[in-house]
């Protein structure tokens, strides 16, 4: 057995499991993890709309190697209305968002878990996952998800884009870091045109931030090295998190 396959036993993939072996492995100390990322949703014309999906199931893959949690299967559609004008984006509402997180928790609740922490990758998923969270709340569940926003303190060191968050400098850099294969560099366009209320558009007079790429921000700025200081900076928030959700009672 190789020192990979050792380490990523720390954590245990539910899909993988029976239900008698699930039964023996959902107890009330367990922490599951539920990974969260759009499988269909823009970015722009060098970043595949499984983008987000790609970012959770690599976190998920180094939460395996590092915690001993029990992870659920990734949950591939939320809230993302700030992009629904770009063909290939799929956008639940709100209460469908927050209610299937909630859904799935309670699922599993009912075995023994009360501590739940979603991989989020999404900003726009934030609101819905509060809800779901404060919902659980009453039923004596605790549910946690990622903030993305823990990584601006490195990304102020490294970022030269005039502003943007989506499909970005930032983004694209991740994303060189973690699936390279999933870039196509040629294509990164800069796309910035200010910050309006409202989600991206593709109409000029249109209502939001006018975008006729998908991108916000300049992607052409992207490199490996930058998104391997964001990445790993994730990765050590998300571990971090985790841990002290375990130490809740």
């Amino acid at each position: 057995m190789t020192l990979l396959a050792i380490v990523a036993a720390l954590g245990i993939l539910l899909e993988n499991l029976t239900w008698p072996e699930a039964e023996k492995v959902l107890t009330p100390e367990t922490v599951v993890v539920i990974p969260l990322g759009a499988e269909s949703k823009e970015h722009g014309p060098h970043l595949k709309l499984k983008n987000d999906f790609l970012i959770a199931e690599y976190l998920k893959k180094r939460v395996l190697e590092s915690s001993k949690v029990v992870v659920a299967p990734t949950v591939n559609y939320s809230f993302y209305p700030a992009f629904v004008e770009y063909p290939g984006t799929a956008s639940l509402r709100f209460e469908t968002a927050r209610d299937s997180i909630i859904d799935i928790c309670r699922s599993f609740a009912r075995f023994g878990p009360k501590r739940f922490y979603v991989l989020n990758t999404g900003v726009s998923t934030k609101r819905p996952l509060q809800a779901a969270a404060d919902a659980l709340k009453a039923d004596g569940i605790i549910m946690r998800f990622t903030d993305l926003s823990v990584t601006e303190p490195v990304e102020k060191t490294i970022r030269k884009e005039p502003g943007g968050t989506h499909a970005d400098e930032i983004e694209t850099s991740m994303m060189l870091y973690i699936a390279p294969e999933s870039v196509d560099m040629k294509k990164a366009v800069k796309d910035y045109h200010g910050d309006q209320p409202g989600g991206l558009t593709r109409d000029p007079h249109g209502e939001g931030t006018y975008s006729p790429t998908g991108v916000w921000g300049d992607a052409t700025l992207a490199t490996r090295e930058k998104g391997k200081i964001v990445t790993e900076a994730l990765v050590k928030a998300v571990l971090a998190d985790i841990e002290a959700l375990r130490a809740v009672h």
